[in-house]
């Protein structure tokens, strides 16, 4: 694997491939926010917390952790919420799986194994969690039997989702097709636009 080229900022990117944890974080918080900057969440909770552990950030007290998650620039639109989900997200990372967000995947029995998994964290519904095994089996070569399955159209190829996001051009590539299903879901409001 190359390393992630989501972000736009090679430290950022870098915080993603170092920690399982700050992969899954950055996804829960791809939501009603350009994908590029919730993937650099996880890189700007580390320069403020000085850790991107599960533990710590579970065992943060409440509203230091949501003052952290809203300084300038915030890790979210909505930092507040953003800042209790990402700790509950952690507490299951901790309580669940020993602290190490990789078991989400590694103790899978298969795809829809692990697509039940990721859905039963906070923040992630069906969609979000069949792009994020889609990004584990394109990105980091995470295949339980079945994925494809599992993910059902992130699993092909092309420009649908952050599971296909490899550069700049890919980024791009992936908000047009985005932008085009949404216009395709709403004519009305995409002509008003």
């Amino acid at each position: 694997m190359m390393g992630f080229q989501i972000t736009g900022d090679p430290a950022a990117d870098k915080v993603l491939d170092d920690s399982s944890f700050a992969l899954l974080a950055a996804m829960m918080l791809d939501q009603q926010y350009p994908m590029e900057h919730a993937f650099r969440g996880p890189a700007k909770i580390l320069d403020r917390l000085g850790t991107f552990e599960p533990a710590a950030i579970a065992g943060a007290d409440p509203e230091e952790f949501a003052a952290l998650a809203a300084t300038t620039p915030a890790i979210h639109r909505f930092p507040g919420s953003m800042a209790a989900r990402l700790q509950e997200l952690a507490r299951i990372v901790v309580d669940d799986y020993a602290g190490d967000a990789s078991r989400l995947w590694t103790d899978a029995d298969d795809g829809a194994d692990l697509l039940r998994r990721v859905m039963a964290l906070p923040g992630f519904g069906k969609q979000k969690a069949q792009i994020f095994v889609a990004l584990l089996a394109k990105q980091c070569d995470v295949r339980p039997p079945g994925w494809e399955q599992a993910v059902g159209d992130y699993a092909l190829d092309g420009y649908r989702s952050v599971a296909d996001v490899v550069d700049h051009e890919s980024l791009e590539r992936v908000r047009a097709f985005k932008k085009a299903n949404k216009a395709k879901k709403s004519p009305a409001k995409a002509v008003a636009e």
